[in-house]
């Protein structure tokens, strides 16, 4: 009985695109690699059906390092915010102590 081949995504997107860019046609791509071309049209199905989650993953982690970088920059202006607010109790507490009233 004969071993299937097993093909990487890295291939199978070459031949994929070596058709979509006209470089050559379907036929030619599959007596090239000695492929059936049922199996080529699954193949390029899956890549038209995936391209578009390729052109939104990049919008995604940009708006989530856009996100990142925001609650970044809050958590600084709340953390000086806090520093201040205890150099101020601080201040206050030792007024309070030499004037008596603690």
């Amino acid at each position: 009985m004969r071993n299937r081949r097993a093909f990487n995504a890295e291939f199978k997107a070459r031949v994929v695109l070596e058709v979509l860019s006209g470089a050559k046609n379907a036929a030619e791509v599959c007596r090239e690699h000695q492929s059936k071309p049922q199996l080529f049209a699954s193949w390029k199905a899956q890549f038209v059906e995936n391209a578009p989650q390729l052109f939104g993953q990049g919008r995604s982690q940009d708006e989530s390092s856009q996100r990142i970088s925001e609650l970044e920059r809050l958590l600084g202006q709340k953390t000086l915010e806090l520093e201040i607010a205890k150099k101020a109790s601080d201040i206050l507490r030792s007024h309070q102590s030499r004037n008596g009233k603690l």
